[in-house]
């Protein structure tokens, strides 16, 4: 099974690099399958890709629905 973690784009660098944040973590990851993205978009990351863009909405429903799942340990919620 494969997932897909919702992120905010904090910066957008060079060769489709973004630095974003996950739940107060960055990392970074690469925009080649998304390079419509920019900061402040949200965009669902996997294996260090972000695979889609996504509206702020759908990302703080899906973070809700892994922290209810336990997916995230409680002290990054």
């Amino acid at each position: 099974m494969c997932l897909a973690i919702p992120a905010r784009v904090t910066t957008v660098g060079e060769n489709n690099m973004a630095e974003v944040d996950i739940m107060g973590v960055t990392r970074h990851v690469s925009l080649d399958l998304c390079p419509e993205a920019v900061a402040g978009d949200h965009v669902l990351v996997h294996a260090g890709f972000a695979i889609q863009v996504v509206d702020e909405e759908f990302a703080n429903e899906t973070l809700e629905l892994l922290k209810q799942l336990d997916m995230f340990p409680s002290s990054q919620a």
